[in-house]
């Protein structure tokens, strides 16, 4: 059984940083893709950044530039780099374990979730 579980949330002011982690356990996370997600109330959990097991790594259009996804495979984590923060970046963020290796950004292939960390980006 595949556990997620992320840290590093919290309430910043705008143009702040913040670094998420996501401590994985259960599977290496270098096979598979992995990703952050995040859901703001109201609207439905949207894709923030992703890695493939090659490496490659893709982007929302909005945190492009200031937000930085990485891993530490030795350790079985996923990271999420956060500068710059906007009062729009604002939501849960979730860490999501996929059942692919590759062609990593639809939510609906991850079956694997944390329990999410709150952000709060205050202006």
């Amino acid at each position: 059984q595949v556990q997620l579980v992320e840290s590093g949330g919290g309430s910043v002011q705008a143009g702040g940083s913040l670094r998420l982690s996501c401590v994985v356990s259960g599977y290496s996370i270098s096979s598979r893709c992995m990703g952050w997600f995040r859901q703001a109330p109201g609207l439905e959990r949207e894709g923030v950044a992703t890695i493939d097991s090659y490496g490659k790594t893709r982007y929302a259009d909005s945190v492009k530039g200031r937000f930085t996804i990485s891993q530490d495979n030795a350790k079985n984590i996923l990271y999420l780099q956060m500068n710059s923060l906007k009062p729009e970046d604002t939501a849960m963020f979730y860490c999501g374990f996929g059942n692919r290796w590759r062609d990593c950004w639809s939510r609906y292939e991850y079956p694997y979730w944390g329990q999410g960390t709150q952000v709060t980006v205050s202006s």
